[in-house]
């Protein structure tokens, strides 16, 4: 069993999650719960290879290889049921990266980029940065849950969307798309001949008995417009490492994004990254196997310790490490919302409001730290209620 309840002292090694308190939320004393990563130590495997690789002393330019693929092709079948070829893989220092450049690739300014709200903020940013039109498919939210909106989406395709921009595993909402909500997503894209750019980097936290299915995985005559992003910098905890790769059958896709990578000098990976991207797929498994042990009791506790509160309703997660909470009870402005969790509950969260519309009455609490952290943050926020 790993020892998941030590809590390393992260102040002051330029982390933004524990170093932009002040900036973020207005003063030290605030409890930091929100940006996605981890308050834990990554798999000694990992640690073990990345020392082995600084004692080696020599940091040139480093290349990915056969062997690299071959890792990311047996983690893929284990993990996903999924059989790749290596020439599908490209590399990048991100998700982000990757997306970007597919947009600059795949998509002309003015054309329609489509998004189901509330969603991870930066794909608002993305598509407005390049000149794109946002469209929106908001998700139905239903007796505490979200589901796709087939009849909205349709109607959006209809309308000229040239790429979806899709967030498999969901964050914020913890969703885990089922294999019918997928073959849905894949005949709408195929009637219109729709990109589909899927974000899976919470592909491997996923709690039981949901199942995550890459959405490139499943036979349909769309399949090779399907660019497929994983990394595992979130399973894992490795973000500040920058690695992360896309699966894309498409030759001519491969080829296009590529150069694009090139022309703006990205084609080169972090030394480190690579080494602790191929320890971690090559014995990671039972730190992993720990951790979703570690992120179920962690939602329980939250599960429980909201249970007795009117006020709140915690959304239930099928994947991520991300809860969403629904405070609109409060009736409170988003403003309000944001004031209180911050100045009386003393918690920093993500504001719901920057995932969109949608997200107006909700915050996002990050569980993935030792359980008597997670435990203070959710507690400070019950006594903040019984305040007022």
């Amino acid at each position: 069993m790993n020892n998941f309840e030590s809590f390393p002292n992260r102040k002051g090694t330029r982390s933004m999650k524990w170093d932009l308190v002040k900036d973020m939320f207005g003063s030290e004393d605030i409890q930091p719960m929100w940006v996605a990563d981890m308050d834990l130590e990554i798999a000694d495997p990992i640690k073990k290879a990345l020392v082995q690789r600084i004692e080696h002393g020599i940091f040139g330019y480093t290349l990915t290889d056969e062997q690299l693929d071959k890792v990311i092709q047996q983690w893929l079948i284990k993990q996903h049921d999924w059989e790749i070829d290596a020439d599908w893989i490209i590399y990048s220092p991100g998700v982000i990266p990757t997306i970007h450049m597919t947009i600059l690739t795949q998509t002309d300014p003015g054309d329609k980029i489509l998004i189901q709200t509330p969603v991870y903020h930066p794909f608002q940013q993305m598509i407005k940065t390049h000149q794109r039109e946002l469209v929106t498919n908001p998700l139905i939210y239903q007796n505490g849950r979200y589901t796709i909106d087939f009849v909205d989406l349709e109607e959006k395709f209809k309308q000229g969307v040239k790429a979806l921009l899709f967030c498999s595993p969901h964050n914020p909402v913890g969703r885990v798309w089922t294999e019918t909500e997928l073959t849905k997503i894949l005949a709408l894209a195929e009637k219109y001949n729709v990109l589909i750019i899927s974000d899976e980097i919470h592909a491997d936290l996923v709690y039981e008995p949901a199942k995550h299915i890459p959405i490139g995985s499943l036979d349909s005559l769309i399949r090779d417009k399907v660019i497929s992003c994983f990394s595992p910098t979130k399973t894992f905890n490795l973000a500040g490492l920058q690695v992360s790769y896309a699966v894309i059958p498409d030759k001519k896709l491969r080829t296009e994004i590529l150069a694009v990578f090139a022309k703006y000098g990205l084609n080169a990976l972090n030394t480190l990254g690579i080494i602790a991207l191929e320890a971690a797929y090559q014995a990671g498994d039972e730190w992993l196997a720990d951790l979703i042990q570690l992120l179920q009791q962690n939602y329980q506790l939250v599960k429980n310790t909201f249970a007795d509160c009117d006020q709140i309703d915690v959304i239930q997660p099928e994947g991520t490490y991300l809860i969403w909470l629904d405070c609109r009870k409060m009736n409170l402005s988003q403003g309000d919302l944001v004031k209180f969790m911050n100045e009386e509950a003393k918690v920093g969260l993500n504001n719901g409001l920057t995932f969109g519309e949608e997200g107006r009455g909700f915050m996002r609490l990050n569980i993935a730290s030792p359980t008597a952290y997670v435990k203070e943050g959710v507690d400070k926020i019950i006594a903040a209620l019984n305040r007022t």
